[in-house]
């Protein structure tokens, strides 16, 4: 690491827009598409089921590209990968927006995620390289606003671009910003001297073919086992087997091969090897809680997703807040594992006041503190895991070592939010059934509900046997609403248990031997 890459001035400040842009595209463009899917799916007669491949495809392409890019930054230079990376992202989104039918959608959409890919991890890497070391901390912190806001922006931008114009425009909207970042990074981004590149026959075809293979497929059972019903399906049970067996594939030859596409021996290094399983677990409750909070206001509470979306901003908005203060106290030498496992801990107090607060009919008030909770937890879990699992790394080892944690991130992800939707489904059959047994339709409450419910239809025009069906159907409604809530309530308590039991494991952790900074370069893609 040469410190030639050390800007100043005005020219600083304008890389650090360009990568935080960049950055911005790929995290908004992850959450902005979950609004628009009943639009898309009217729009080009898919199916609901169809309509998650939207999703599914860019996150697929995503994860396949970002154990990549360490690697790909050298073989053709930064800039270069940049901007290509930039230019793919914005071609793609300008054809998302004008496919015809939903796969042509879904393809260009998992074009669109690998050239989103390079987007986090090489911003990252440009913004931290561009800071003096002793300044590295605070611009993990400026780069963390930007990783923390987006996915909030992504659902209130959405609603408002769905309600106003229509669902093309929320790819549309990634172009001009995309043309900005072209030029500048063109411009104003530098390539660092790595070592020379390698020549086409000693580049690891068949190791970037196993980790697409096995990568993708464990995305696609992850995104797609809940519609398929797990292992049911005999399409879920083929890729789960090419997963495994893509997996043990992968790992013999990295770990033969002379130049291997991801260096798996940097995980002989006991803290990364903890701060990734972190990462993962702080993907499944970043993505998992983000995902969770909305989906109950707008299908319970029966909110727009511009209301469900501007709830999560004053939470957003903390953690942008807590980002500095964390950065200022490693900076001056705070334990990280004391605040992961109070991240940790405020955590399990927010899962666990989502367990106490959630009804039928909670009010937004109601919210707002837990959320804010949630904020300040995100804040003490982001800086700490990511600069504890590199603490230890040297050099070349840390883009690769952030390369993991940020792999591990985005499947941690996609496992948190496959988890809770089958879970949320299993849970909920369970709970109706169970509320269902205690209807008795002798009870006096039951007969009494029923009466009421029945005069005010018939009071509304209706016949004594139409009002009395729509009685019972109202009845049923609720039933399957109050099992929901129940199924809800189920997941933010085991959230908060995963959280309370990660805290040991924390305070395993070694500390460094040595006083020196810890250079937080590439660390937190």
């Amino acid at each position: 690491m040469q410190d030639s890459l050390v800007e100043y001035g005005a020219r600083r400040v304008i890389i650090t827009i360009t990568a935080i842009l960049c950055a911005l595209l790929e995290i908004v463009d992850s959450t902005i598409v979950n609004v628009a899917l009943n639009e898309m799916k009217g729009n080009l007669g898919a199916t609901l089921s169809e309509v998650g491949w939207v999703i599914t495809a860019y996150a697929i392409g995503n994860v396949i590209i970002v154990p990549m890019t360490s690697w790909l930054s050298q073989q053709f230079g930064r800039r270069n990968y940049f901007a290509a990376s930039v230019i793919i992202f914005t071609v793609f989104s300008f054809l998302c927006g004008n496919a015809t039918n939903i796969w042509e959608l879904v393809f260009f959409r998992l074009m669109q995620g690998i050239g989103g890919g390079a987007l986090l991890v090489t911003s990252q890497t440009i913004i931290t390289e561009s800071y003096p070391i002793e300044k590295r901390s605070m611009a993990q912190a400026i780069y963390g606003l930007g990783v923390i806001i987006g996915p909030t922006l992504g659902p209130p931008l959405g609603g408002y671009i769905v309600d106003n114009f229509s669902w093309p425009y929320i790819f549309y909207i990634n172009i001009p910003i995309g043309i900005a970042a072209t030029l500048m990074t063109l411009q104003f981004v530098r390539s660092p001297k790595y070592a020379e590149k390698r020549k086409a026959s000693d580049v690891d075809w068949i190791g970037i073919g196993l980790l697409a293979v096995t990568v993708g497929s464990l995305q696609f059972i992850l995104e797609r086992g809940h519609e398929e019903d797990w292992f049911a399906s005999g399409m879920i049970v083929a890729f789960t087997v090419a997963a495994v067996l893509g997996f043990i594939l992968f790992l013999w030859r990295e770990l033969t091969f002379k130049y291997p596409i991801v260096e798996l021996r940097v995980l002989k290094n006991s803290n990364l090897r903890i701060g990734t399983m972190m990462s993962f677990v702080l993907g499944f409750g970043l993505y998992g809680s983000t995902f969770i909070v909305p989906l109950y206001t707008q299908s319970i509470l029966g909110w727009t997703a511009l209301q469900s979306g501007a709830l999560m901003i004053p939470a957003a908005l903390t953690t942008a807040f807590m980002m500095p203060i964390i950065g200022r106290l490693l900076a001056k030498g705070a334990k990280q594992q004391i605040l992961v496992s109070l991240g940790l801990f405020i955590f399990f107090v927010y899962s666990f006041w989502g367990y106490k607060i959630l009804t039928p009919d909670t009010s937004k008030d109601a919210f707002f503190w837990m959320l804010i909770v949630r904020g300040a937890g995100l804040g003490l879990l982001f800086i700490p895991i990511t600069s504890l699992s590199l603490s230890t790394l040297k050099g070349q080892e840390i883009g690769q070592g952030a390369a993991f944690t940020g792999m591990m991130r985005q499947l941690g992800g996609s496992f948190g939010i496959a988890a809770i939707t089958t879970f949320i489904a299993n849970a909920g059959q369970k709970y109706r059934n169970s509320l269902i047994s205690h209807l008795d339709e002798n009870s006096f409450d039951v007969q009494q509900r029923l009466a009421t419910l029945k005069a005010s239809f018939v009071a509304k025009g209706m016949t004594p046997d139409a009002a009395m069906n729509a009685a019972y159907k109202m009845l049923d409604l609720s039933v399957t609403k109050q099992a929901t809530v129940l199924s809800y309530m189920d997941v933010f308590l085991y959230l908060g248990v995963i959280f309370l039991v990660c805290i040991p494991f924390i305070l395993f952790i070694k500390e460094r031997k040595s006083k020196e900074k810890i250079d937080l370069s590439e660390a937190m893609h």
